[in-house]
């Protein structure tokens, strides 16, 4: 039986930080990493993509901070569903193109993924997920006055907008996604946690500015595409107790119940590590046979089993 994995590429597996962004550069890492993906084809899984979007829909926000003045901004959930679009593009292309070299006849499609969020989700009216560009005080307050924008304070003399980050309800299209995935066909869905919607009430679906929790949509996803491998592609190789302290220890593997026991022990960081542990233990919770986290690099040692962290849903299989 031909296994289904999903795997999920960060946002700075194609854009990483300190470099400018260039669509040349974004291109680049692209191909890099679909060189390494080809690892799944050739053991002949099926295989659906997710990824990040951080850096991409954080330019698309700083063009409308330069040209609001001349063209009207589009509201982020529009920018969401913008960058599925770019970043499918690109991997469409390179992930094709790699195929093409292997002569492998797959095809590989982008579909442009809403996701249902709850209306009553408490980070619509307390939102906390900082977005765009860093601004002093005035210019942050000028800004929200003339376009309803939520604004904080994240560093002293630095105020940034707010968005709302509700938990994903419902990953829309599933059966599309699924019905393309079991036939072969490799697909890239969800991109940047979904394009955020609720349903009002007549029961019609709205568009909401927000930011869903991409990790937690990607554990959805694999659910929905009945995944029985989950792989967290990051920027560190492996899952760190103590990280980047003179006690750091790497976790080679793990159960489901320790990563949350760690998790609880305060070793995962809220805004990197620990949203990352807490969606592989959602998809191993679900039916998932095993989640893997490590960066682009490590792939194909991570899933013989001999670099980053593999996380199991009970025991520990036998050396």
């Amino acid at each position: 039986m031909t296994k289904t994995c999903l795997i999920a590429l960060g946002g700075n597996a194609l854009s990483p930080k300190g470099e400018a962004g260039t669509i040349a550069e974004q291109f680049l890492h692209t191909r890099e990493s679909m060189v390494e993906i080809m690892e799944f084809v050739r053991r002949g899984y099926n295989i659906c993509l997710t990824h990040g979007n951080g850096p991409q829909v954080g330019h698309e926000l700083l063009r409308m901070d330069l040209t609001h003045n001349t063209v009207p901004p589009l509201p982020l959930g529009v920018c969401v569903a913008g960058t599925q679009g770019t970043i499918g593009y690109m991997i469409q292309q390179s992930l094709q193109n790699a195929l093409r070299g292997e002569k492998v006849d797959r095809e590989v499609v982008t579909l442009v993924t809403q996701v249902r969020v709850h209306e009553d989700d408490p980070s619509i009216s307390n939102p906390t997920k900082y977005i765009g560009k860093r601004y002093p005080k005035k210019e942050a307050e000028a800004l929200a006055k003339k376009f309803g924008w939520t604004i904080k304070e994240q560093e002293p003399g630095q105020w940034r907008r707010v968005v709302p980050s509700p938990d994903p309800e419902y990953v829309m299209h599933g059966i599309s996604i699924r019905t393309l995935v079991e036939k072969g066909t490799i697909v890239l869905a969800a991109g940047g946690g979904g394009i955020p919607v609720y349903n009002d009430k007549d029961y019609k679906l709205e568009g909401l500015d927000a930011v869903i929790d991409k990790d937690l949509t990607a554990a959805k996803l694999g659910w929905v595409i009945r995944a029985q491998e989950y792989y967290i592609i990051t920027d560190i190789d492996q899952v760190y107790l103590h990280f980047k302290t003179p006690q750091q220890e790497p976790i080679l593997q793990m159960t489901a119940a320790e990563a949350k026991q760690y998790e609880e022990e305060g070793h995962f960081q809220k805004g990197s590590m620990g949203p990352k542990i807490r969606s592989a233990v959602h998809f191993l919770k679900h039916g998932g046979s095993k989640a893997v986290i490590t960066n682009i690099q490590n792939i194909t040692k991570a899933m013989n089993n001999q670099a980053g962290t593999t996380i199991f849903p009970e025991n520990l299989p036998a050396a």
